[in-house]
């Protein structure tokens, strides 16, 4: 999986292919962080070449922003990129999203964008999520989210068929998964983009970890 995207990365970047795919899901999680005030230590999960990691660096004033992925060659690109910027609120960590390499209760803000699906333990991913959470912190998700959990099998399957498996959840699972982790649910908002048209709608779900009194 590290090989694929480190390979990836060289091609990552193409303009047309961001501005269909990643950019507008980027600008519904940007828009949703403000809706809850600016943020000051945010992480974001599986950063890629660090697109959406500049951004927040750029448009949320005081935050300072770490962009954690598992590929060498993703964040080789992001540094280089973030480099031009001078921006002394940017950090890039190498990591697994399941073994976070941060300490508890580091961040008050988590995005992870079109990188669930690929985690081979989603469940155990949003657990970690959490434990680097601060109380009354704030974990933003954006994905494929297809309308009937057949297209999430069916894509899994032909994935799977070719070496890298995948898993989109619908909606609703992800509403199960914030709840398994412990996560409570705010907000989940469907996106009609074309493409990737009505049968692969990107869901952007933002869930709270809970102020309870006690130890976390």
């Amino acid at each position: 999986m590290r090989g694929l995207f480190d390979a990836w990365s060289r091609f990552y970047d193409v303009p047309v292919l961001q501005s269909l795919t990643y950019r507008p899901v980027q600008t519904a999680v940007v828009e949703a962080l403000r809706a809850y005030g600016a943020p000051q230590a945010l992480l974001d999960v599986g950063c890629g070449t660090g697109m959406l990691a500049r951004r927040l660096a750029r448009e949320l004033p005081g935050a300072r922003v770490t962009g954690c992925d598992l590929s060498r060659g993703m964040l080789s690109r992001a540094a280089m990129h973030a480099a031009a910027m001078h921006a002394d609120t940017l950090a890039w960590v190498q990591g697994d999203a399941l073994r976070l390499p941060f300490g508890d209760q580091c961040f008050d803000t988590i995005v992870c964008t079109a990188a669930l699906h690929w985690f081979p333990d989603q469940c155990a991913a949003l657990r970690e999520f959490r434990r680097v959470l601060r109380p009354g912190g704030r974990v933003a998700l954006a994905l494929v989210s297809p309308p009937l959990a057949a297209i999430g099998t069916i894509a899994w399957l032909m994935a799977r068929a070719v070496g890298q498996p995948f898993h989109w959840p619908t909606a609703a699972g992800m509403r199960r998964l914030v709840a398994a982790a412990d996560l409570r649910l705010e907000s989940q908002r469907h996106l009609r983009l074309v493409p990737p048209g009505p049968l692969l709608p990107p869901v952007v779900t933002v869930a709270i970890r809970p102020c309870r009194m006690g130890p976390p």
